[in-house]
């Protein structure tokens, strides 16, 4: 391995915007992030279902497909 081509290898400080931070690999010194692990409405599960149910619904209505419920 030639090291003049290789990237400098940092502990990167992730910071998101709800407030969380963590450290992890990378190439750069600080990651600014919008939505996390912390956050993310699938991983807190705030997940909308209703919205998710609706256009199953649709897409079931437009090709005819019937609810086995």
């Amino acid at each position: 391995m030639k090291k003049e081509i290789q990237p400098t290898y940092y502990q990167a400080k992730v910071a998101c915007n709800c407030g969380n931070e963590f450290v992890t690999g990378s190439t750069t010194e600080s990651i600014r992030v919008e939505i996390c692990s912390k956050c993310h409405p699938f991983y807190t599960g705030t997940q909308k279902s209703l919205t998710t149910r609706g256009r199953i619904d649709k897409f079931n209505r437009k090709y005819g497909i019937k609810n086995e419920e």
